[in-house]
């Protein structure tokens, strides 16, 4: 979950768990280094990585490179942007006032902010903290282009940005992801406190926690050991990150840390140091909506699941940098990862990083199984909030894709029981009394016991592949900016077209027609626009029922 990058997470889950003492630390290491050395090339931008378990630090390294042009590696005690990272810290200087008697979690924001126009509305200090406030982010504004994300603004400035944007919903009764949120709670901060944000943050935050590295960036340049931030322009090819005024991202994402001052953070929250564990406790407590939704959010965190240990955990993401910081509190095990480009998302390494340092495996057989057998699992499933999940076979294998989501291998691993084979969810199948298959449950990173049931034996039948030509291909190549801050950039490798949005992975496009693409690992076609010159001159990306139009910009 992200300052400014809309980005696609791939989530795992559930294995065997084997216990600490069988993994040595330098096997342990070995596993961490396969994994961290596929994620981060040698010679592109990379991440600096922590893992910890207790009191004691398992492995710290550095992957990649932080300056491009002179080939200067990355080093693993660098500053990095931590994006919404930022969040949590945010959301404890609040909880650190409410525990002073300053705030009340139910106080509305016009206590401190008299004038703000709140529709006739009651937003609260949780509404901010969760996001369930429904006033409009000013990052989803199609008013928040490159040209405005330059400029400097005061906190003031700011919230007037987007202060009479119309309401996304009631407050209270959903969830929407939201740095307006935050950026208020910043302010309120400063009104209750005397203190700037940064001054607060510094003084009650960083320096109770034992942080020695930390700051809000509004630092003059250059800043020693900072890690140099990129973005990625096409397959293998970088340029600096687009430039941001780091007042905008303020109380929502405007911190700067490295991965050993995350580790030394995560450690004084949990004991307590930085606010009590009363509030804290309410902080990682997930909101559930008054339809019983489960946001997975309380404040400033996030609650999930690998392999079955409950996990407290957020990511970042902002121009030039993403970040993943995993609590697992069973098991007293921390990853922090900081990466130097917005192109090559953390989050699963990091997950893969925890299982194994909280003693899970990644690593299973698969059990021989018929064709025949695996036609019996196929058909469409559908869970209680109307999702559906159509399971197929393909190349020998069971498929599962989720609608609007990505397509996984399932790899048999019991009887009737998959692991999603580059994933790590794990798929269980339900028989009724005659054997025949009823449904499913699912464990995720999202989800634990999560029920799909069986509604139809058919599926969608898989659209028909063309044969183009370089020469039809290479007039669609090209970027395409959808949102501000948020582009897909198409290329072509001879007869093959990619496609690669801010912040994600790039994914092979497959012809339905002359324009008309569909990807494999999502449910989702690309329909390409000409102009009135016979050129190409806009994209339509079609996803989970909705249509985002993006002008061609290059």
């Amino acid at each position: 979950m992200k300052f400014n990058l809309l980005t696609c997470a791939f989530f795992l889950l559930s294995g065997t768990q084997v216990s600490f003492a069988q993994i040595s630390d330098a096997a342990l290491s070995a596993e961490f280094d396969a994994i961290c050395a596929n994620k981060f090339p040698a010679h592109g931008p990379g991440g600096a990585v922590l893992v910890a378990r207790g009191d004691r630090i398992l492995y710290h390294k550095a992957f990649g490179l932080h300056d491009l042009e002179n080939n200067v590696p990355l080093k693993s005690d660098m500053v990095f942007r931590i994006g919404s990272v930022t969040k949590q810290f945010t959301a404890v200087a609040i909880l650190q006032l409410v525990q002073q008697g300053k705030i009340s979690l139910q106080d509305e924001i016009t206590r401190f902010i008299p004038d703000y126009p709140t529709q006739g509305k009651k937003i609260t200090v949780e509404h901010l903290l969760n996001h369930t406030s429904g006033i409009k982010s000013y990052t989803d504004m199609p008013s928040w282009l490159p040209s405005v994300q330059e400029k400097d603004f005061t906190p003031k400035e700011l919230i007037d940005l987007f202060k009479d944007q119309p309401m996304d919903f009631d407050p209270g009764t959903q969830y929407a992801y939201n740095n307006s949120g935050y950026v208020l709670l910043g302010y309120i901060i400063e009104k209750v406190s005397g203190m700037s944000y940064s001054e607060y943050i510094t003084k009650k935050v960083f320096k109770p926690a034992g942080m020695k590295a930390s700051f809000y960036e509004n630092k003059p340049r250059p800043i020693p050991n900072w890690a140099n931030g990129y973005q990625q322009e096409s397959a293998g090819k970088y340029a600096p990150a687009a430039t941001v005024s780091m007042t905008q991202p303020y109380a929502a994402g405007s911190l700067a840390s490295t991965v050993e001052d995350l580790y030394r953070w995560t450690r004084a929250v949990h004991a307590g140091k930085v606010v009590s564990k009363d509030l804290l406790k309410k902080a990682h407590t997930p909101n559930i909506l008054p339809n019983g939704a489960n946001t997975r959010y309380g404040y400033g965190w996030i609650m999930g699941n690998i392999l079955g240990s409950p996990t407290i955990e957020h990511d970042g993401g902002i121009h030039g940098f993403l970040s993943s910081l995993i609590y697992l509190p069973n098991e007293d095990v921390c990853v922090a990862i900081l990466t130097n480009c917005d192109c090559n998302s953390p989050n699963e390494t990091a997950a893969k990083l925890a299982a194994l340092a909280a003693g899970h495996t990644l690593q299973f057989e698969a059990l021989p199984i018929t064709a025949e057998a695996l036609a019996a699992y196929i058909g469409t499933y559908e869970n209680t909030q109307g999702g559906k999940r159509i399971i197929r076979t393909g190349d020998g294998h069971l498929i599962s894709q989720r609608m609007g989501g990505g397509t996984f291998n399932l790899t048999p691993v019991a009887p009737d029981k998959f692991r999603f084979s580059d994933a790590l969810t794990e798929a269980t199948f339900l028989r009724d009394a005659g054997g025949a298959v009823t449904g499913l449950t699912l464990n995720s990173r999202s989800t634990t016991g999560e029920h799909w049931t069986r509604t139809g034996a058919t599926v969608p039948e898989a659209p028909t592949e063309l044969q183009l030509s370089e020469t039809q291909l290479e007039r669609l190549v090209g970027e395409y900016a959808l949102a501000p801050g948020f582009s897909i950039v198409v290329t072509r490798e001879q007869t093959r077209l990619f496609a690669q949005a801010t912040g994600q992975s790039r994914f092979e496009l497959f012809a339905k027609s002359d324009l008309r693409f569909f990807l494999k690992v999502v449910e989702a076609e690309i329909e390409f626009k000409p102009d009135e010159k016979g050129g190409i001159g806009e994209m339509i990306l079609f996803q989970g029922g909705a249509e985002m139009p993006g002008k061609r910009v290059k």
